[in-house]
Formats: C-alpha cells, structure tokens, sequence
C-alpha cells in the first residue's frame, strides 16, 4: 500500500485524505497540533512541527513513504519540497524553486529581474534597516511576513509614523524572520485567487476569479468572497496565463496544483501576486470542480505517490459560483449559539455548507483566514442574482451569539 504523507492537519485536508483513502493510499498527517481535525481521519498522525524540515524528513524516511503534499498550508510547502528532492519523490518544483515562490521577498526579486511586472518591493530582515528606505517606497506602502497565507500579519501604512507597528505586527506572524514592503498597489476589477494545475510544466488548467474583500473587517485584506466566473477581461487573463507559463518554464516546474492570486493594477499592467504550489485553502479545488469539473484534487494526489494522472476533463463554469467564508461581523465576538441561513436561500442557491463553527466556540474578530467560521458554495444562473442576494448576505445569514444580542448578521 503506498503511503502518502500531508503536511498540515486543518479541515481543508479532510477531502484530500479521503479521496486519498479512495484511491487505496495509507494516509499519514503530520504537524504540531494533535487536536487538529484532519488527524482524526488519517490513518496515523506524526506530532512534528511542519516547519522541521530535518525532522519532517527523518519521520518519512522511518515511515518509507511514496509521496508527500502540503495541501492548503503555506508552512509546510517548502518542508515537502525538500523532503521530496531529498528522497526522490515527485513535487511540483525542485527545493530551489519552490523556496523561491513561497518566499514573497525573493518572489519579487525572481520577478523583477526576469521582467515580469511586479510592485515596488525590498525584503528585510531588520527592522530598523528600513527606516533607511523611506524614499525608496512610493507610500502608502504594504508590510507583510515573506512566508505567511490568509493576509496573516499583513497592514496597510499611509506614512512612516506608522510603520514600526506595521513591522511588528509582520514579524509576529513570520516563520523565517523576514518581512516585506512593497508598494500599495490599487487595481482595476478584482483579485483573483484559483487552482490552476500543470502536467510536466505545462498548464493544463487554468482559471481566475473576482476575489472581494471585507473592508469593514479587522483585517480588511482577508478574502471574504470568491466568485466564478471572473470579470477580469479575456486579454489580461490571456497574459496573465501567457505570463504564468513562463515562470513555470523558468522554475522547471513539474506536475501539480498551485494557489496563484492575481489582478490588474489601476495602472492597466497585469500582476502575479503569489503562486504557491498547493491547493489554496477555503476549498478552491473543490469549487472549481463543481463548478467546471477538474478533478485537481485527485490528481494532486496521484501525481504526489507516482499513480497515473486521470483526464482533468474541465468545462467553463457552470453558471454563476460563489464561495462565502463565513465570519464574525465588525465588532462581533463571543460564543456562538447557533448560526442560521434562512430556507429560500438554501432550497434555490446553496449547494455546499461546510460550518466548522459549533455551539459553544468563541468567536473572534475576522482578522485572518484561519478566523473562518466555515465556506458556504451558491450557485446562480447569472452574476447579476449572484451580485444582488450576496450584497444581501446579512438578511438571511446569521450568527446568533448567547448574548442574545441582536449580533444575528455576518457581513459580506
């Protein structure tokens, strides 16, 4: 039986371990938080920190396993590139590359100096060293870790005054000490966040999305709603993924599934923001294949222990998709009683509701992905009933708190 090691225990896992478990393959989780969800589903959990790269690797050598994935957890993508070189497993890209793109610092620099378009942006380690660069940054600037997903630790600084805290706050939520600054880019449309998915470094799937953000939130960076199909125009996704392809030719990159996020800036130029190889969290993949069919997630798996690759067989949308990730409006915290979507919306719009949140938790402000309360997935026949019943969101979704207050909306 092979054995396929996955990094990370969160429930975005949970989907990959069974399809995993349906493919025959033995499933070994691992990270450094036994109470995580997913480990309750794999076959063995080993309590080792992601980020150990030496121990990750000494585990999966004990344990001989066929493959290794970092599915949905930016941590541990750079420990399963280098568990994977160092005992010759497949992976997307090799050590080199990977910790190239997973680094938002030395992404920039890879950017910039093969010509692709990229903000203004320098990597430090020092938090002093860039009260030397004042002049250097068009302002308002971006402060954010080089190695962190889900807009963790990320803050908007209009003026220098601002910026100590802003790195502060960076640091906390880095794992390699270093943080980035970096131009505040305004753009034109949306973000995109999507799955695409390459065979032997040739994009086989390709798609992008409108990524809207909840400005009112605690972190007003932290996507909020994903919906399919995207608004961008067909040419600046044409060179986008003209664009893609050519930093998979430059990386080598291999076969797998990437979370890349993109959009065009208000100064026309599309940009790559990030391309991670693994699946993004909030359940991406499993949208997209609702939505138009690829199987990414089977295949990443496949491709992960050496089993051949199945037809990703996709089709464009499917009508209008909308991914919401639940989550605590402004100023709303404490235990959550129950939380309620009215009926009409579930019989004609919802297909999937995946609610992490039971009775009983706490409930915090919506300062980052991993603040997610749960994803609901609705489908519409066109973007114009999508735009209207989310904008509504706060009439038939609510999150009752056993204050008993009238905290019964969650925003949008």
């Amino acid at each position: 039986m092979k054995k396929l090691m996955i990094l990370g225990g969160s429930r975005y896992v949970i989907p990959v371990i069974e399809k995993a478990h349906e493919l025959g393959l033995y499933v070994i989780t691992c990270d450094y938080l036994p109470d995580n969800i997913a480990h309750k589903y794999s076959d063995q959990f080993c309590n080792i920190s992601i980020i150990e790269r030496e121990k990750v690797l000494k585990a999966a050598q004990e344990l001989a396993i066929d493959g290794i994935i970092s599915f949905a957890c930016d941590p541990g993508v750079v420990t399963a590139a280098y568990v994977a070189e160092q005992m010759g497993l497949p992976f997307q890209g090799s050590y080199e590359s990977v910790s190239i793109l997973q680094d938002k610092g030395l992404f920039r620099k890879f950017l910039a100096d093969n010509g692709f378009n990229v903000p203004h942006a320098k990597r430090y380690t020092d938090k002093k060293e860039p009260f030397n660069d004042i002049g250097f940054f068009t302002w308002p600037v971006i402060v954010k870790p080089t190695d962190s997903a889900g807009s963790k630790g990320v803050t908007k600084v209009d003026s220098p005054d601002e910026l100590a805290n802003a790195i502060d706050i960076a640091m906390a939520g880095a794992h390699n000490n270093a943080f980035i600054i970096e131009d505040f880019l305004t753009f034109k449309g949306y973000h995109s966040s999507a799955d695409p998915f390459t065979v032997d470094g040739e994009l086989q799937f390709v798609t992008y999305s409108d990524q809207l953000f909840d400005k009112e939130a605690e972190n007003a960076y932290t996507p909020a709603l994903i919906i399919w199909p995207s608004t961008m125009e067909r040419k600046d996704q044409d060179y986008l993924t003209s664009e893609t392809q050519r930093l998979m030719h430059l990386l080598k990159m291999k076969t797998g599934i990437y979370n890349i996020e993109s959009c065009v800036g208000s100064d026309g130029k599309p940009y790559l923001m990030e391309v991670s190889p693994r699946g993004g969290g909030c359940k991406i993949a499993e949208i997209q294949q609702l939505a138009m069919g690829a199987r990414l997630i089977e295949n990443e798996i496949r491709s992960a222990v050496g089993l051949p690759l199945i037809d990703l067989n996709w089709h464009e949308s499917d009508g209008y998709w909308c991914e919401m990730i639940v989550h605590a409006r402004p100023g709303q915290s404490g235990i959550l009683k129950e939380i309620i979507i009215d009926d009409e919306i579930r019989e004609k719009y919802l297909k999937v509701a995946d609610i992490s949140a039971k009775p009983g938790d706490t409930i915090l402000p919506f300062t980052g992905a991993n603040m997610s309360l749960g994803d609901i997935f609705l489908r519409f026949d066109n973007r114009e009933e999508l735009d209207r019943v989310v904008g509504a969101s706060k009439e038939w979704l609510h999150i009752v708190l056993e204050d008993g207050e009238s905290n019964r909306e969650s925003n949008r």
